[in-house]
């Protein structure tokens, strides 16, 4: 026999699933239409493909996000546009270039786009930024890999289409 309380939690518990069907959430989100520009890449495992999207007040952060794997190498690669995008973008935007006995990270342009480079020698760790415009960023973190590889791997990516495809 049904209660009260028990047809009160049934009625309440369908409310949740019925708001999935009916809720624009189940449409593309706005960080999905980035997924196509996370490509694959031969050789490498790639993950399901992820990402956030945040609205605020005035700005608008949208991350797209896949993992790569190849034996004990790694890859992250990350479409990033709004405020965050700006922090990461403040090493290609100052020409700063530093080498030490554990690793070097310079400033540059890489197919005439702003970019900066990292790279540890010990761990043959580090990460390519490239800008997409004053607030979007592409990078490519890896691991395990020399840095003449990562930078061929991280050109595979369409950076001006990702620049294209930026939130206006």
């Amino acid at each position: 026999m049904i209660n009260r309380r028990n047809a009160m939690l049934l009625g309440l518990s369908a409310v949740p699933a019925a708001w999935q069907l009916s809720s624009p959430a189940r449409a593309q989100q706005a960080f999905q239409k980035y997924f196509p520009f996370l490509v694959d890449l031969d050789g490498w495992q790639g993950k399901k493909p992820d990402g956030l999207s945040m609205e605020m007040p005035g700005n608008t952060m949208i991350t797209a996000t896949r993992e790569y794997e190849r034996g004990p190498s790694r890859i992250h690669v990350q479409i990033l546009f709004g405020p965050a995008a700006k922090g990461v973008l403040a090493m290609a935007r100052t020409g700063m270039n530093i080498e030490t006995s554990e690793g070097r990270m310079h400033s540059t342009a890489i197919n005439g786009m702003p970019a900066s480079q990292t790279f540890n020698f010990k761990d043959k760790s580090g990460a390519i930024i490239i800008a997409l415009g004053d607030s979007g960023a592409f990078s490519f973190a890896f691991n395990g890999m020399p840095e003449d590889e990562a930078l061929a791997l991280a050109k595979k990516f369409d950076w001006k289409a990702m620049q294209a495809a930026q939130p206006k």
